[in-house]
C-alpha cells in the first residue's frame, strides 16, 4: 500500500497538529479564521498545555504549529514553547510580530526545533494594512528584521492570496529572499470572519490561473502547506498530498480545548471532542466517531466523473462546507468552473456560520493565522510526504 493510500484511512498521530492557544489578538484581520480578538476566559491553563503537550510527546508528534489569535500575547507563550521542546516537541509559531522584539529574537536563534512564521499579506504597506489593519506591514517588517538581525536562520513569511495580493508575487519571494527567509503561501478560505470577506477578496479566475503558472514555473521552492491542490486540475498535478487530510493526518486543537478535524473549519459539523475529556487529545484523536468517519473511503460524488478528479480530490472540504456546497460536489474555486455553476445554486440563508466568534465589540476581531508544520527537519512544511519514501 501507498504511503498516500494509508492517509487516507487516518494514522495513530497527526502529522500536521494546528494548536490555537488564545483567541485573543491585537489585530483585527478581515479574513481571520477563527474570528479572533478576545481572549475566551474557558483558554487551557498552563498545566492543561503542558499535559496536552505530555500526550503529544508519548504519541510522538514532531512537531506542533501554534497560532490563534495572537499566540504570543499569553502571558505563558514563552513557557509553554520551552516546554515542548524541552519534551521533543517541536514549535512552529504563527505570529503578527508585535512580540518579536531583538532580545526575543536572539533568544528565538539560540532556541533548537523552534520555527516562527510571520503573517504578511500585502508586499506592500497599503495592501497588507488594508487586510490586517494599520501599522501591520512595519511590524511584520520590524520582526523580519530582527529574526535576521539575530541570525535565527530560515524562517517563514506566511502569505494568504487573496485578489489584491497574487500580483505582488514576485514582490513577496523578494522580501522574502532580502530577510533570508522562506515563502510560504496559502489558499484564502470563507472561514470566520473570511465568510464575511471571501467573495471580495478570493482571487479572481485569471488570478487563479496566474497564482498555478507561478507555482509550476516559480514555487520549488516556495511552501504551500498543500493548500492548492484544486489547482492541479489545470493539468501538471502541484508538489504535495493532494487530498483533504482532515481527520486523517491533520486537525486542530482550539483554545478551549476542543479538536477540530480541520484548522479551516471551526464548526460543531467537525468538532470531535474535547482534551479536558476522558482519555484526553489520545482518545479523540483515535476513537473519535467523527474521525473514523473521515477515514472512511470518501465517494468523490459528480466530481468521480471528471477526469480531473484524482489531481484535485473535488477540492477543499471547508470552502464547500462554508459556501453551501455539498462535501462531494465540487470546491467552490473549482478550475473547469462547476464550483461557480453549483455556487449559483446555493441559497445564502442556508449557508453554515461558525458559532466560535470572539471579535472585539464594534470592531473585527484579530489575525488570521495560516500555518503548515512537520518534523524537526521542517519537512511538513511542504507536505506530510515530504522525507518519506512511497512504496
Amino acid at each position: 500500500m501507498k504511503l498516500t493510500e494509508h492517509f487516507q484511512y487516518g494514522l495513530d498521530a497527526p502529522i500536521c497538529l494546528t494548536w490555537e492557544l488564545t483567541y485573543a489578538c491585537n489585530l483585527a484581520c478581515v479574513h481571520c479564521l477563527s474570528s479572533s480578538g478576545r481572549r475566551d476566559p474557558d483558554e487551557l491553563s498552563t498545566a492543561e498545555c503542558k499535559a496536552v503537550i505530555d500526550e503529544l510527546a508519548r504519541m510522538q508528534v514532531f512537531y506542533v504549529n501554534i497560532g490563534g489569535g495572537e499566540p504570543t500575547v499569553r502571558s505563558d507563550f514563552w513557557e509553554i514553547v520551552e516546554y515542548a521542546v524541552g519534551h521533543h516537541v517541536g514549535v512552529k509559531f504563527s505570529t503578527n510580530g508585535i512580540k518579536l522584539t531583538p532580545e526575543r529574537a536572539a533568544w528565538l536563534a539560540g532556541t533548537d526545533y523552534v520555527d516562527v512564521q510571520i503573517s504578511l499579506d500585502g508586499a506592500t504597506a497599503d495592501v497588507n494594512d488594508e487586510v490586517r489593519g494599520p501599522g501591520s506591514y512595519d511590524t511584520a517588517i520590524a520582526a523580519m528584521r530582527n529574526l535576521h538581525d539575530a541570525g535565527f536562520g530560515e524562517f517563514k513569511i506566511s502569505v494568504v492570496m487573496t485578489r489584491h495580493n497574487v500580483d505582488q508575487l514576485d514582490d513577496f519571494k523578494a522580501i522574502a529572499d532580502r530577510f533570508g527567509a522562506q515563502l510560504r503561501i496559502t489558499r484564502l478560505r470563507p472561514s470566520g470572519r473570511g465568510a464575511d470577506t471571501w467573495h471580495e477578496l478570493r482571487p479572481t479566475a485569471a488570478q487563479q490561473r496566474r497564482l498555478y503558472d507561478w507555482l509550476v514555473a516559480r514555487g520549488e521552492s516556495v511552501l504551500t502547506g498543500d493548500s492548492f491542490f484544486h489547482l492541479s486540475a489545470y493539468g501538471e498535478a502541484l508538489p504535495g498530498l493532494n487530498l483533504c487530510g482532515a481527520g486523517r493526518v491533520v486537525c486542530l486543537i482550539d483554545p478551549v480545548g476542543d479538536v477540530y478535524a480541520c484548522p479551516f473549519a471551526i464548526h460543531e459539523e467537525f468538532l470531535a471532542g474535547n482534551v479536558r475529556s476522558d482519555g484526553g487529545f489520545v482518545h479523540v484523536w483515535r476513537d473519535s466517531e467523527l474521525f473514523a468517519d473521515l477515514r472512511r473511503p470518501q465517494h468523490g460524488g459528480a466530481c468521480t466523473s471528471c477526469g480531473y478528479y484524482d489531481s484535485c480530490q473535488g477540492g477543499c472540504m471547508a470552502a464547500k462546507f462554508f459556501t453551501g456546497l455539498p462535501l462531494d460536489g465540487p470546491d467552490p474555486e473549482c478550475v473547469r468552473g462547476f464550483g461557480e455553476q453549483a455556487l449559483a445554486g446555493v441559497d445564502g440563508a442556508s449557508v453554515p456560520r461558525s458559532e466560535v466568534d470572539h471579535s472585539r465589540t464594534g470592531k473585527q476581531g484579530p489575525v488570521p493565522v495560516s500555518i503548515g508544520m512537520g518534523p524537526p527537519d521542517r519537512a511538513c512544511d511542504e507536505s506530510p510526504l515530504a522525507g518519506m519514501r512511497a512504496g
